[in-house]
């Protein structure tokens, strides 16, 4: 009968060293008897338990370990304006109370669930019942769907809010002045750049008093820096959301590929253009095989910030200006 023989196989350490043995090669510089690799695979224990001095060789490859999580987190406080959830039609990573409970976990203070086809406001009550301590909004998209009003960028078909005259629709402003009336905050959705102006004056005149341009850097939105001011003179805040930078022809999904990119840069412009005070800071987040949510949301943080936006313009969009729309 054969002896038993150890099979082919080795010890890594966390640092990536190894031992191993193979019976194939006992005995050979190639491989390691058993008596070695048990001797072997002691010492890099030991040396590991004890905090034994690295070769050099393992120190320059510690130059490539990502840096210890930052002290606090860079979302920490922070609302997200702009979270896709499940149940949806479209696939979504995070269930409403799956999404809370991240976000809680990493400091942030709210966010607000949307959907494209289905009312969020009960689907918000109930995470708040899941995850206490959590602030968390919901709303309706008025689409077709709905049975409410919309306008998609060249959709097939949709629910016009501005007239030929450039004029915002009468059913339009009925909802508009329910939402005055109420104090709820009202986003102008895909309409574009010309488009929000209108509804803005008109929210205005109904009495609403908060207002959000939805993405206003997307192209479907297309807002230019003079309307983005124009809005601002109104009261409006523009939205910027990470979504922008994930999307472009080199993005990771299909979807994404055919929107236009919005760099790091050309936000931080906007800012600096229109000022942060009319600015809020989101995500547009949720979807299958992106980042989540908090994760977007702190990479829109380090990205802004790479550009010369500060820590403090970061609070008002991110904390200072959402709170306000939500909670003021």
């Amino acid at each position: 009968m054969k002896p038993f023989q150890l099979p082919r196989w080795k010890f890594s350490s966390c640092c990536g060293h190894e031992c191993g043995y193979d019976e194939a090669h006992e005995g050979s510089r190639a491989g390691a008897t058993r008596r070695d690799f048990i001797k072997g695979a002691a010492a890099s224990i030991a040396g590991l338990a004890a905090g034994a001095a690295l070769p050099v060789e393992a120190v320059a490859q510690g130059r490539t370990y990502p840096p210890p999580p930052p002290a606090t987190s860079p979302v920490d406080g922070l609302i997200d304006f702009h979270v896709h959830t499940a149940p949806d039609v479209f696939g979504r990573a995070l269930t409403d109370d799956e999404e809370a409970a991240l976000s809680k976990d990493r400091g942030m203070e709210a966010v607000v669930l949307k959907s494209h086809t289905a009312l969020t406001a009960d689907r918000a009550w109930i995470a708040r019942r899941r995850v206490p301590g959590m602030k968390i909004f919901g709303g309706i998209t008025l689409n077709g769907a709905a049975g409410g009003i919309t306008r998609l960028k060249d959709a097939p078909s949709g629910i016009k809010v501005v007239g030929d005259d450039g004029k915002v629709l009468p059913a339009v402003r009925e909802v508009l002045k329910e939402c005055g009336a109420q104090k709820l905050v009202v986003e102008t959705g895909h309409s574009s750049g010309e488009e929000a102006l209108a509804i803005i004056e008109a929210a205005r005149d109904a009495g609403c008093d908060r207002i959000v341009v939805t993405h206003a850097e997307f192209e479907v939105i297309g807002m230019t820096v003079d309307q983005m001011k124009k809005a601002a003179s109104m009261g409006a805040k523009m939205e910027i959301a990470t979504l922008g930078a994930l999307s472009g022809p080199q993005a990771h999904l299909a979807f994404m590929r055919n929107s236009k990119n919005i760099s790091f840069k050309e936000s931080a412009d906007h800012i600096k253009q229109v000022g942060a005070a009319h600015f809020i800071i989101s995500t547009d987040l949720g979807q299958t095989a992106n980042p989540s949510p908090p994760d977007g949301l702190a990479w829109l943080v380090g990205g802004l910030t790479s550009q010369g936006i500060t820590k403090e313009q970061i609070q008002t969009m991110g904390r200072e200006n959402p709170g306000k729309l939500l909670m003021g």
